[in-house]
């Protein structure tokens, strides 16, 4: 991309992602790209902990502008229970709902 003949990088998002495994088991994980990871996974490619439970279905996905904003939000919910982590499905901003007070 380039203005005023400066090239620009387009803004990158990071994505934090909530999948079911066949087995039922919640998988979540973060990448740039959140359809080739979940073909990555269902193809086997994508962790050692996934390719032995796939397909795998993706449940609910979040966008941040940083990758650490994006790993802190990964890491608040892995967590979670796999009851609060269905309850973030159909969630927009999962920080809302990610304070210590509500999930200790």
């Amino acid at each position: 991309m380039v203005v005023d003949n400066i090239p620009t990088r387009a803004a990158q998002r990071y994505y934090v992602y909530l999948s079911q495994c066949a087995n039922t088991e919640l998988y979540v994980g973060s990448t740039q790209n959140v359809e080739q990871r979940m073909l990555a996974h269902n193809q086997g490619r994508g962790g050692r902990y996934t390719r032995a439970r796939r397909p795998l279905t993706l449940l609910a996905s979040w966008s941040f502008t940083s990758r650490a904003e994006a790993r802190q939000a990964e890491r608040m919910i892995k967590r979670l229970t796999p009851v609060q982590k269905y309850a973030l499905v159909g969630t927009v901003r999962p920080f809302g709902l990610l304070s210590k007070k509500v999930y200790p």
